[in-house]
């Protein structure tokens, strides 16, 4: 039975898994410099000591899955930077360094999920239909570079959240998808650009996705996007919440929620059903480590 196969079944025996945080906004912390449009996703080849030391003090705080520094390594993103050429490199080594952090912590059992978006900070936004070529192409190196799972994240829309599934799907790997969310003037969780969750979630369903986190989305509206979860989606969920403030695109941690705050919160997204924990941006290995007593 593979990695996957005994986490899944555990997760259907009622079993709560831990992930990691984030790794974006760790390596920027630890001093990683940004590309230009597309954010942290130079770290792999800039300073992949730094990044896979992060993986590693993650799995350190008893993660069960590391996620790849891959979220802005898309081939539009690094389009926008000028380095379009390394995609294969940088999504490569994106993946490696965590299959590579795994062995150096003689954790065999962790599973490294390749992590991939479409999110642009240029602003030039691919459409649905360009996207899928170069998520096909992106997840065909992760799965050759060791990635155990894929994980979609920062779905925002449900029209390119789609095109992006359906791309990685073709890898064989099996897909999760973390949804971005925000509440609208009724309180009622929507995707961050208006789109209805019921709707993204029942076409999730049809597509047999295993598992759908709602991730890189404020702490306070998590608790309306899992109600609507209980009513539209039939599978486990997973959240992974975010807390920092920004400004053009750099992270500042002068408004994130301690790690105990953040662990009071996710006790109650745990007993309201969820099953996969951890934490995104401005949240780091302190605030895994507050999760651990939990699962």
């Amino acid at each position: 039975m593979s990695r996957y196969d005994r986490l899944m079944s555990r997760i259907a025996n009622g079993e709560r898994i831990l992930i990691d945080g984030a790794t974006g906004t760790e390596i920027e912390r630890r001093g990683v410099p940004q590309l230009d449009n597309a954010w942290n996703g130079g770290g792999a080849l800039s300073h992949p000591e730094t990044l896979r030391t992060v993986h590693e003090d993650y799995i350190r705080a008893s993660s069960e899955i590391v996620i790849s520094n891959t979220f802005a390594t898309h081939r539009e993103a690094l389009r926008a930077a000028g380095v379009e050429e390394q995609f294969a490199e940088f999504n490569r080594r994106g993946v490696e360094l965590a299959v590579e952090a795994r062995a150096r912590m003689d954790a065999p059992d962790v599973l490294v999920a390749g992590g991939i978006s479409y999110w642009s900070w240029s602003g030039d936004w691919a459409t649905a239909e360009e996207l899928g070529p170069g998520v096909e192409e992106q997840v065909a190196i992760m799965a050759g570079a060791g990635a155990d799972l894929l994980m979609l994240e920062m779905m925002i829309d449900t029209e390119r959240m789609l095109a992006t599934l359906a791309a990685a799907q073709t890898s064989g790997l099996p897909v999760w998808v973390g949804l971005t969310c925000k509440r609208d003037e009724g309180g009622r969780a929507i995707l961050r650009n208006g789109d209805n969750l019921p709707t993204a979630l029942a076409a999730l369903a049809e597509r047999e996705v295993p598992l759908v986190s709602f991730m890189h989305t404020e702490v306070e509206h998590i608790d309306a996007c899992l109600e609507t979860a209980r009513q539209h989606w039939p599978g486990p969920l997973g959240v992974y919440a975010h807390s920092a403030r920004w400004m053009n695109n750099v992270c500042f941690y002068d408004e994130t929620v301690s790690p105990q705050v953040y662990a009071s919160h996710a006790e109650v997204w745990l007993q309201n059903g969820v099953q996969v924990i951890g934490a995104c941006c401005g949240l780091g290995v302190d605030h895994v480590s507050a999760l651990k007593p939990l699962v």
